[in-house]
């Protein structure tokens, strides 16, 4: 049986109000600024659902009231090329979403509570960090399988001798 099939998906977090907005191009190769993506005008809204199947976590935009998929952001590391702060705002981000076939785009996305920001940021770093946890338990699982193994066992003619004592107990 496959690894993939014994994986399961759970999901991490939850925040029912997200802004989407369209990226103007990036002018140099300083980080992005939430003040220049017209905020006052998103592109979409929606739910956001952060899940998790293996070590890659997924952001999935979905459609508040029929859940349909608009955008998903597979999350190989964090903090990495998939998911990125701005530099202006700890409300806004900037994701890679892909489609099946391999094409990739960057969108904005923004929170309106800092709280949901905190959240989200939170998420992926938990992620993360159980996903480094785990790698760390098997490398330290495969060391104890390759190191000596320790033989209790007695060796031919090796005798040892008990003395129990026995006590008469009052009747």
């Amino acid at each position: 049986m496959a690894a993939e099939a014994e994986e399961y998906e759970s999901v991490l977090c939850v925040k029912p109000a997200v802004l989407v907005y369209r990226l103007p191009p990036r002018a140099s190769n300083r980080g992005y600024r939430a003040a220049e993506w017209q905020l006052d005008q998103p592109a979409w809204s929606g739910r956001l659902r952060i899940t998790a199947k293996g070590s890659t976590a997924f952001i999935k935009l979905e459609d508040k009231t029929s859940g349909e998929l608009f955008a998903q952001a597979p999350v190989e590391q964090f903090p990495g090329i998939a998911v990125e702060g701005v530099t202006d705002s700890s409300r806004y981000f900037v994701i890679r979403i892909e489609d099946g076939n391999g094409r990739r785009a960057f969108i904005g996305v923004g929170f309106v509570d800092r709280g949901d920001a905190f959240d989200f940021n939170v998420a992926l770093q938990d992620h993360f960090k159980w996903v480094r946890q785990q790698s760390e338990l098997a490398r330290q699982a495969q060391d104890l399988e390759q190191g000596p193994k320790l033989d209790l066992g007695f060796k031919e003619g090796q005798t040892i001798k008990l003395s129990i004592a026995v006590r008469a107990f009052p009747s």
